[in-house]
């Protein structure tokens, strides 16, 4: 008995040494910062600041906390990828694809999203102070509670997207395409600017906001709401 029982143990020590190495091997590989840039790679909280990664196919990848600070990903493919509370700060997304994309509390001040393709994406709770959606299509996008003071839309396609919660002070629709329904729910409206920007079908807008927002009188508004008599803002007019 006492010779199976050692054999036994031995055994079962084996098994063990065996799957601890397993288990630090498979770890090991699912958390690389020097893997290529491929569909998939994990680079959950690497540094990847100052790096040039135009064109980089990042689809279905883990960049959960990377910080990207200043990182050159225009045109880059993040279809599906996860950069939740990653660090954009001044980086370029330009004419890059992020369908479905999750950008959940990242941080982005004056990061350059122009023309990206970013349907269905989430920024809730996303720092994006100053940065640029010139000419986005961002239907169906969630900005649930995120920052967005100052940021440009100009020409963006924001149909059915949410926005409750946001801060929008000063930031820029101007141009923004409007064709489904968008939620600004408790949206903060400080001097925004939707002059001539058809807001008839967006819900959650209530008077208080659009006496704090700069309009005119090409604005159309939500029934029930009307325009404010200081409309259009002084500041346009200097």
């Amino acid at each position: 008995m006492t010779l199976r029982r050692t054999r036994a143990y031995a055994a079962s020590g084996l098994v063990l040494a065996v799957c601890t190495m397993f288990a630090w091997q498979n770890a090991t590989a699912a958390h690389n910062c020097h893997a290529a840039a491929t569909p998939g790679v994990n680079w959950h909280e690497c540094d990847k600041k100052l790096l040039i990664l135009e064109g980089q196919d990042l689809s279905g990848a883990n960049l959960f906390g990377v910080d990207f600070t200043s990182t050159d990903l225009r045109n880059s493919n993040l279809l599906g990828a996860n950069l939740e509370k990653a660090t954009l700060v001044r980086a370029s997304l330009a004419d890059s694809t992020a369908k479905g994309a999750r950008f959940d509390r990242i941080e982005a001040y004056r990061t350059d999203f122009s023309r990206m393709d970013a349907q269905g994406a989430v920024f809730a709770s996303a720092e994006m102070q100053r940065s640029n959606f010139q000419d986005a299509n961002l239907t169906n996008v969630d900005f649930t509670k995120a920052e967005l003071g100052r940021a440009q839309f100009h020409d963006a396609d924001i149909s059915g997207s949410r926005f409750s919660f946001a801060n929008l002070a000063r930031a820029d629709f101007r141009g923004a395409t409007f064709t489904a329904s968008i939620d600004f729910d408790r949206a903060f409206f400080f001097l925004t600017r939707i002059e001539g920007v058809d807001l008839s079908n967006s819900t959650g807008l209530s008077q208080w906001q659009l006496n704090m927002a700069c309009g005119d009188a090409r604005t159309e508004l939500p029934s029930g709401l009307t325009r404010p008599e200081d409309w259009p803002c002084q500041f346009q007019q200097e």
